[in-house]
């Protein structure tokens, strides 16, 4: 029977073969993860096209009919093809006046005004092609003093935001992305001076406020200054 002053036997130490394997597990998952994640995403999503374009072609049509196998991705194909067609179209005189047309009739109706408005203004402001995006990341204060977040500076605020606010300076549009989800967030707005702007890039602060703060970039050294060289 051991007493309480008695010495414990060291315990027994594991093996290096398992905790060699077990470093190799790791580093195996997290170089697979990521790649099958993606296939997967894309697998499932050419999938989704998929059921949702070929229903609407005819049968006698069907690409599996020429192809003789139901290949995955074709449905993705064809909608681009016709994505660039209608975009094409739309470009064009008639093309605008055919959208005129419709669009004057979507909003004589009250429900599906509403929408399509809705949707299009998202659909703009996502795909639209224009110069409109997030200037900088910066760190504000928020949801108060000496808690930082991480936030994306859009544009000056004008009009009667910036005339209204009872600031002594102008005020900048933050939007202040959630995590894991940067797509939802807040529409803030600070004053110039309240704002830091950061170095880091858009893409490399979506990434942290993706991660939750576990993927931060890399730090970028200043280069030493050369010195100049003498003349002989």
């Amino acid at each position: 029977m051991n007493t309480p002053f008695d010495e414990l036997p060291p315990e027994p130490k594991k093996p290096r073969r398992l905790v060699g394997l077990r470093a190799s597990f790791l580093t195996g998952i997290v170089v697979i993860a990521p790649v099958g994640l993606t296939l997967w995403l894309i697998w499932t999503v050419a999938g989704w096209v998929d059921g949702m374009v070929l229903p609407l072609i005819p049968a006698g049509y069907q690409p599996e009919q020429y192809i003789g196998i139901n290949l995955r991705g074709i449905g993705v194909i064809i909608f681009l093809i016709f994505t660039i067609v209608v975009g094409w179209i739309a470009k064009g005189l008639i093309g605008r006046s055919m959208i005129g047309f419709a669009e004057s009739l979507v909003n004589r109706m009250p429900v599906v005004r509403s929408i399509y408005s809705g949707v299009k203004q998202i659909a703009e402001t996502v795909f639209a092609q224009s110069d409109r995006s997030f200037e900088k990341a910066c760190l504000v204060q928020y949801p108060r003093k000496d808690i930082w977040a991480i936030g994306f500076i859009s544009t000056e605020a004008r009009g009667e935001v910036n005339a209204k606010a009872e600031t002594g300076s102008n005020l900048l549009s933050v939007f202040v992305p959630t995590t894991p989800n940067p797509t939802s967030g807040f529409l803030l707005f600070f004053p110039r001076e309240d704002v830091i702007e950061l170095d880091m890039s858009i893409e490399d602060a979506a990434k942290l406020v993706i991660s939750a703060g576990l993927v931060y970039p890399p730090e970028h050294k200043p280069e030493p200054a050369r010195k100049p060289r003498k003349r002989a």
